[in-house]
């Protein structure tokens, strides 16, 4: 009986030091330092507009208003189909390379009811939504349907070469970063929307400009969300 109580007072000790240690101590160090070091990471990168929040320079927005720059497409939250960039639920579209959801010119767009079912057919068949002449309504979010958004947004040619990242979306959904070729051909867009040199624009995309991960991983990149709010600030209407 007594070599009994003896392990469980072992036992009762031995969770009170890890508890204190690991929950307590550990956390505490752990807190004091991010915030003494890395204070602005550690809070969430939130950057601020006349004193309030205006979202993270380390999470993708969704800009669509062509007097700014768009970021990476996103999957994160809704499926390959819908806008993505949910803060709250990071993540890919997970298709692969072979995959129609990629490939495909024209992915159709399947009708839905009021419940979110799929419409078919007498048949059975799926009926998929069309436009007013007839034609069926394609999917935006695939590859080809995005470089064709894009060369038209940007006033490019149907041949120009659009970069990788401008069509495709990042493995979280939700990176912030675009690289420096995609900046420079939304520059030409952003600074005629806004009434804005060139120059006045590629001036801010190299003030916003990260150099590579350790300075060696990766490639540069272009902070969207900083680099919009500094727009803002620039004027231009």
């Amino acid at each position: 009986m007594r070599q009994n109580l003896r392990q469980v007072f072992v036992s009762v000790r031995a969770f009170l030091v890890f508890t204190i240690v690991l929950c307590v101590l550990y956390p505490a160090a752990v807190y004091v330092v991010a915030q003494l070091g890395f204070k602005d990471k550690a809070n969430g990168s939130i950057v601020q507009v006349d004193g309030h929040p205006a979202g993270s320079s380390r999470l993708a927005q969704d800009f669509v208003d062509p007097k700014y720059f768009a970021p990476r497409p996103s999957a994160a939250g809704v499926g390959y189909d819908a806008n993505g960039y949910d803060a709250s639920a990071s993540g890919g579209s997970n298709a692969g390379p072979t995959s129609d959801k990629l490939l495909s010119t024209c992915l159709p767009v399947p009708q839905l009811d009021n419940t979110g079912a799929a419409v078919t057919d007498a048949d059975g068949n799926p009926v998929n939504e069309t436009n007013p002449d007839g034609s069926l309504v394609c999917n935006p979010a695939t590859v080809p349907q995005r470089i064709t958004a894009y060369r038209a947004a940007n006033g490019l040619a149907d041949d120009a070469m659009v970069p990788v990242d401008a069509v495709t979306a990042s493995f979280s959904g939700l990176d912030p970063d675009i690289s420096v070729a995609n900046a420079r051909i939304q520059a030409n867009r952003v600074a005629r929307t806004r009434g804005l040199s060139v120059d006045q624009v590629n001036h801010l995309v190299d003030h916003y400009t990260e150099g590579r991960s350790l300075g060696f991983l990766g490639e540069p990149g272009v902070n969207v969300v900083e680099l919009n709010l500094a727009l803002d600030r620039a004027g231009g209407s």
